[in-house]
């Protein structure tokens, strides 16, 4: 397995970002509480949590003569294991306690044995870049739990619902887990799956970035399987590690539980309050409320494959002389700053010297081509552009596909808030930018300034995901999945709209649309439209105030 560890030690992260101290202790506090538990740490590194759960058992008067065989950790690289072995043999514990092997391995080979307590930091790798050898068992014992994982699927995953299948009857399990499992489609079976198989989930969060040097916004799951009272979920967010000292689990509020919700739907939504995330879920069922998908359709904007050679700034195209060659495209969320695109707002995005021209010749060989356009594609060949993948697999390198003009655009990455772009340019949109068709009889306008309501914007900030910098990230179908009251006529000038948009003025627009579309439009009370704007404001001041670390994890 020499080859293997030593694949998988370049691709990870391990190394640089171990669990911090104040977190491994918190963690075995929690879960180690009457000094009889035997206990498992899966992916143990170099023992951090290990000397964690030692200490804490020691707290509680069990020395190291009661603790040969409670401790089990298991480590896949030899050198991380060693050092777990030697942190354990320091605490008087004998080197056995650490396993070298794959996780997936060593629970097939043990199968009997179950734990009072999990705890730990699973790799956050991606599922290709797990070797197959042990991906295959992982994803085997998934399957055998009656779970469906994909290729989307990081290998977080595996470990934390294994893990949890390795528990006794009153087990807990504490995991320092991404912030993805809120939000994304590929966890969506694990949220349902924790939802049931746990009685009590807690969720710590911080507003502050805990990793030093990663941009991954991590969380720390806590699960019970049995508990006598206080059942649900609930989340709780602190400052910094140094506000869990402050965390008083002996005094459960139940007002800060919610009711399990034992759908894939996204997590996001327990940043809310119970009443909140009930006035929620009621609106999903509210004969008045759609959603974006009734009335258009989202595609990915168009992929180039080389941008650095595809797209061209308006001195380049003079340059060359390829002019009669081109195509107007956007292609980034500043190039949109109303919510219209109209020609001139693209000629000035070309003035302002973007790269707002897609280079596009006739799809025709090589030798029928001007001579401008052959220059220019020596010209990329010479600078080995054709090789990348996407180029490497047409039939002619230089043609992009899918050029189709939209009707609108959509924003793929959102700071402030998402909104919809009337396309008055003729221009298309690279991939950065999702591309809208609206369905037949729907009128433009009054789609495009209808969906700056609060009651969309709330829900968008549950739909999209969002990761350690803030920026808000919408796949087309999710986009589409955004709730909607249905369509209407408004007395609301657009083009006041659009100019308020540009201005930044974003309150004064929710003002106006929120009383024309669901106060006089759809009959919702004020008080409830404030509610819907402050959901808004809650969760995407929460994500906006995330640190913005520049280096990410690999995940």
């Amino acid at each position: 397995m020499g080859t293997t560890k030593e694949k998988i030690d370049s691709q990870k992260f391990r190394g640089g970002y171990y669990t911090p101290k104040e977190i491994a202790k918190f963690i075995s506090d929690w879960a180690i509480q009457n000094g009889t538990e035997n206990v498992l740490e899966p992916s143990c590194g170099d023992g951090n949590f290990i000397e964690s759960a030692i200490l804490r058992f020691n707290e509680l008067g069990v020395d190291e003569t009661e603790l040969a065989g409670r401790i089990r950790g298991v480590e896949l690289m030899q050198e991380e294991a060693q050092k777990a072995r030697e942190r354990a043999a320091n605490l008087g514990l004998n080197g056995r306690t650490i396993i070298n092997s794959d996780f997936f391995h060593y629970v097939q080979s043990n199968e009997a044995t179950n734990y009072d307590v999990i705890l730990g930091n699973p790799p956050f790798i991606r599922y290709q870049s797990f070797p197959e050898e042990h991906r295959s068992i992982a994803i085997k014992m998934m399957q055998e739990m009656g779970l469906k994982p994909n290729k989307l699927t990081n290998i977080w995953v595996p470990f934390l619902v294994i893990s949890a299948s390795l528990l006794n009857e009153n087990g807990k399990l504490g995991m320092v887990i991404p912030a993805e499992l809120f939000q994304v489609k590929y966890a969506a079976e694990t949220r349902v799956f924790l939802s049931n198989f746990f009685q009590r989930i807690t969720i710590i969060t911080f507003k502050k970035l805990v990793f030093k040097g990663i941009q991954q916004e991590v969380v720390i799951l806590l699960c019970e399987k049995q508990v006598d009272e206080s059942e649900g979920i609930r989340v709780i967010e602190c400052e910094n590690m140094e506000e869990l000292e402050e965390i008083n689990f002996e005094r459960v509020n139940q007002e800060e539980l919610r009711t399990v919700d034992h759908s894939t739907e996204k997590w996001t939504k327990y940043f809310l309050t119970e009443d909140e995330i009930q006035f929620m879920r009621n609106l999903r069922r509210d004969e008045r409320i759609t959603k974006c998908q009734e009335y258009f359709d989202v595609d990915v904007g168009i992929v180039t494959g080389r941008n650095d050679f595809f797209m061209m700034k308006d001195s380049q195209v003079r340059e060359w002389k390829v002019t009669k060659h081109i195509q107007p495209v956007t292609s980034k969320s500043n190039q949109l700053k109303g919510v219209s695109f109209s020609e001139e707002d693209y000629r000035e995005n070309g003035a302002s010297g973007y790269a707002v021209n897609l280079f596009i010749p006739p799809n025709v060989e090589f030798d029928e081509l001007s001579t401008e356009a052959k220059n220019y594609i020596k010209y990329g060949e010479e600078q080995n552009y054709h090789t990348g993948y996407k180029c490497r697999i047409r039939k002619r390198w230089y043609i992009t596909p899918s050029l189709w003009t939209p009707d609108a655009f959509a924003l793929r990455q959102v700071a402030g808030y998402p909104k919809i772009i009337l396309n008055n340019s003729g221009a298309s949109s690279t991939d950065t930018i999702h591309r809208v068709r609206f369905k037949e009889g729907v009128d433009y306008r009054t789609a495009t300034i209808s969906f700056l309501n609060s009651l969309s914007f709330a829900f968008s900030e549950i739909t999209g995901r969002s990761y350690g910098g803030g920026v808000m990230t919408f796949e087309p179908t999710e986009i589409e999945e955004i709730q909607i009251p249905t369509l209407l006529d408004l007395d609301v000038d657009f083009d006041n709209i659009d100019e308020l948009i540009r201005e930044k003025r974003i309150e004064e627009v929710l003002d106006i649309i929120d009383e024309a579309f669901l106060i006089q439009g759809h009959g919702f009370s004020r008080e409830e439209v404030s509610l819907l704007r402050s959901i808004w404001k809650k969760l995407s001041q929460r994500r906006l105030t995330r640190n913005k670390s520049k280096k990410k994890i690999s995940s």
